[in-house]
């Protein structure tokens, strides 16, 4: 029996979009051919971009007649998922990345994106939300949620193994969010210089790289804690799992965030999380329940937030544990993507059919 075929639109080096596509091939068995614009949307590029997605209908209806894909999927609701619902492949699945997809909300294409987001959950006939914070965005667009799939991709829980930190005597600190600017890694040096300076002993650790390593780096001397930091800077996939489960405490504080697979790599682990207080944790955390929300760039709300965790030892141990359990019952890679999968061959068949 032949393959399904898929066409994926999307950008294929990021970690999201791999782990999508490699789900599909293992536990649905289909064929994926992709295609994504040459272009950034950043900077001097973003005009080049919007020309190469005026033109890029043809180049994806071209593709299709070569492929013949029995469907479409996208991620991105107002770029790649819009250009699923042109294309004229059926069915058609998007996704939405961030809470709304609507970003920023100053930019004068606002209005614009609204128009083709709805259009584009319109003509969907499955619409992922890798969250219920990505959820109630949609309930709020009006979107016909009989068509929307609240599940997240999941994480692979035998890479990333349960093993509780025995090390109470000291707070090791993990981060493993990129190094740029919207992931505020500098609060959260300024953070631990309060502890710094209240002899509070801890180790903590940066992983991965960006165009702020230097600034970061050089940062850390000045507060006086480059001796207390360790910059691992790209590690293979393979280590990521140890770091963790050598962690006490997790730590990510971006100023806005959809679905975390870092965060939920943390909590299979066993690091106890310390994120910012935003719609997206708020659907995984529960305050000083199993984990610690801090208002975004309060640097002495999060020191506050690092002592207590450290302190209160008994509740993180028991939080660790239901962490896993959570992550066990909630985000499994191979349950979830064999549920999409599964969804997918529906569709298909009922297009067949």
């Amino acid at each position: 029996m032949q393959k399904k075929r898929i066409l994926f639109l999307g950008e294929t080096y990021r970690a999201d979009a791999i782990t999508w596509m490699n789900g599909l091939k293992e536990f649905g068995d289909f064929e994926i051919v992709t295609w994504e614009l040459q272009t950034r949307s950043t900077g001097v590029s973003r005009l080049k971009r919007l020309a190469e997605l005026a033109k890029s209908f043809i180049t994806i209806k071209s593709i299709a007649r070569k492929f013949n894909p029995d469907m479409v999927i996208a991620e991105r609701t107002t770029s790649y998922g819009f250009l699923a619902a042109l294309s004229g492949i059926k069915p058609i699945a998007i996704a939405q990345q961030g809470i709304t997809d609507l970003w920023p909300e100053n930019s004068p294409l606002y209005p614009f994106k609204k128009i083709i987001q709805s259009y584009a959950f319109k003509k969907a006939n499955l619409i992922h939300a890798w969250g219920p914070v990505m959820a109630t965005h949609m309930q709020n667009s009006q979107v016909d949620m009989d068509k929307v799939m609240v599940l997240p991709k999941g994480i692979n829980l035998n890479f990333f193994e349960y093993q509780n930190s025995n090390n109470e005597s000291i707070i090791k600190a993990i981060v493993t969010r990129s190094l740029l600017p919207e992931y505020k890694h500098d609060i959260i040096l300024r953070a631990f210089t309060i502890l710094n300076k209240k002899n509070i002993p801890f180790e903590l650790t940066i992983v991965g790289d960006g165009i702020m390593q230097k600034s970061l780096k050089l940062l850390s001397k000045e507060l006086k804690i480059e001796d207390k930091v360790t910059f691992t800077g790209i590690i293979n996939n393979h280590c990521l799992p140890k770091l963790l489960q050598l962690s006490n405490l997790y730590i990510s504080m971006p100023t806005t965030e959809g679905v975390s697979a870092s965060l939920f790599e943390a909590m299979a682990c066993g690091s106890f999380p310390i994120v910012t207080d935003l719609p997206g944790n708020r659907s995984w955390i529960k305050q000083k329940e199993n984990g610690i929300l801090v208002e975004s760039e309060n640097i002495e709300k999060l020191a506050d937030g690092i002592i207590w965790a450290f302190q209160n030892s008994e509740i993180r141990q028991k939080a660790v544990l239901e962490n896993r359990k959570f992550i066990e019952q909630n985000a499994s890679y191979s349950i979830n993507m064999k549920k999409i999968a599964d969804e997918y061959h529906k569709l298909i068949s009922r297009k067949i059919n």
